[in-house]
């Protein structure tokens, strides 16, 4: 996702889409940008592609299954986050949005109103009436 926002603000967004032409300078500088931020594991087993988007392809298909992953376990955490788990509120503020950044970047629509339900809802009972 950063990477691709990177890209569109630099003008090389179209350089990973279908049915565009792109100037060889803009590919170049778009695989440069790529490669500067992959892995080193990575950046060897594809050192050989050189057009951004058959890289973009390549790299979409062996990560695209992180969706599958990652929603059951985001949607796990939320249905068991409890504040009373937490020593501080910041660190449950940080677990809580951590998580719902998660879901909604899979689809999950997560309110305001979502998050304090979630708080108030999780309390321990004696401190229910505060």
């Amino acid at each position: 996702m950063n990477a691709k926002i990177h890209l569109e603000a630099g003008n090389l967004g179209d350089t990973i889409k279908e049915d565009t032409s792109t100037s060889s300078q803009d590919r170049a500088k778009a695989m440069i940008f790529i490669r500067r931020h992959l892995d080193e594991g990575l950046k060897s087993e594809y050192f050989t592609v050189e057009d951004p988007l058959t890289l973009w392809k390549a790299l979409k298909n062996r990560y695209n299954h992180q969706k599958t992953v990652i929603l059951p376990r985001a949607r796990y955490e939320w249905a068991h986050l409890r504040i009373q788990d937490f020593k501080m509120v910041a660190e449950y503020n940080f677990a809580m949005f951590n998580i719902s950044s998660q879901l909604k970047l899979y689809g999950e629509t997560i309110t305001e109103e979502n998050m304090l339900e979630k708080t108030f809802s999780t309390f321990h009972a004696s401190n229910v009436l505060m």
